[in-house]
């Protein structure tokens, strides 16, 4: 998961990508781009990064990033099935240079500058969302397009998106540096259900404990262990949506050894206790 530039070519035949991404698994790397990008994933689960967030995806979830904004989808080690999704990406030249300052546009514009924290779409809008973006990949060209933009202004009058990103967030597009965030992700995921000590994790990154701290604060605008919990309790809301284990064995799986500052943590990340979070779900589940 290295967040390295991602040279994003167009196709011929539009002026902006549209495609189905299909393989056995999400394996783009942490990276970044210029375009903007909409992605909606059809198959798959597991995290996703994008920026200094880290939440759980699932199929149907549904998130437009701005430009350079650092990201990837990282597939779960217990799911065992395929990655698909839809993408679009396009850039600021999408209709000529200067399209986003005339007044047509003005919603749409507003739009990709919140797009800058990305934002997650929390529910469907009018319509059937799959429907309307499935169609747009399999329209000819000019009809493609103009699809397009339609669904931007759509998306510009909803009220029903989540920011991902602090909001003084800033992407960190140094190489090096992020070569080194990829190595501190993936030390997390493969080792979250244990204790992780300062020491041992400003080793993965050959850093001394004062000056790793300074270096992530800075490239992910807030503290490891912070960025460590919040993968925690994101990990642990999982488990409490898709099983029946007791929580107090789910806080130890996710490497708490505190039941307190388990339930303080999940408070923290979620706004409410961890049977009040598994109580609600499986409540809209039932209604649904």
């Amino acid at each position: 998961m290295k967040a390295q530039f991602e040279k994003v070519t167009s196709s011929r035949n539009s002026s902006f990508n549209a495609f189905i991404y299909s393989d056995e698994s999400f394996n783009a790397p942490y990276h970044f781009h210029p375009e903007y990008e909409l992605t909606y994933i059809l198959e798959g689960e597991g995290t996703r990064h994008v920026g200094n967030s880290v939440q759980q995806f699932e199929a149907g979830d549904f998130v437009l990033l701005g430009s350079n904004l650092p990201h990837c989808w990282k597939n779960s080690p217990s799911y065992n099935g395929d990655a698909k999704s839809l993408v679009f990406q396009w850039d600021d030249d999408l209709l000529g240079d200067g399209w986003l300052e005339k007044n047509e546009f003005r919603g749409i514009h507003k739009l990709l500058e919140k797009a800058a924290h990305g934002l997650k779409l929390k529910d469907d809008f009018e319509g059937n969302l799959l429907e309307k973006l499935s169609g747009i990949v399999d329209q000819p060209p000019i009809k493609r397009l103009l699809s397009f933009l339609h669904l931007l202004e759509e998306l510009s009058a909803a009220n029903n998106f989540e920011t991902l990103t602090n909001i003084n967030f800033k992407p960190n597009l140094n190489l090096k540096a992020n070569s080194r965030v990829d190595r501190i992700y993936n030390f997390v995921q493969q080792n979250y259900q244990r204790k992780i000590t300062l020491e041992e994790v400003s080793e993965v990154v050959s850093m001394g404990n004062e000056a790793f701290c300074r270096f992530f604060k800075r490239s992910l605008n807030k503290s490891f262990f912070s960025f460590l919990n919040e993968y925690r309790i994101n990990m642990a809301s999982k488990k409490l949506i898709y099983s029946n284990s007791q929580v107090g064995q789910i806080a130890y799986d996710c490497g708490y050894d505190s039941l307190p500052f388990f339930y303080r943590q999940f408070k923290k990340f979620k706004n409410c206790s961890p049977l009040s979070f598994r109580k609600s779900f499986r409540k809209v589940s039932a209604q649904s």
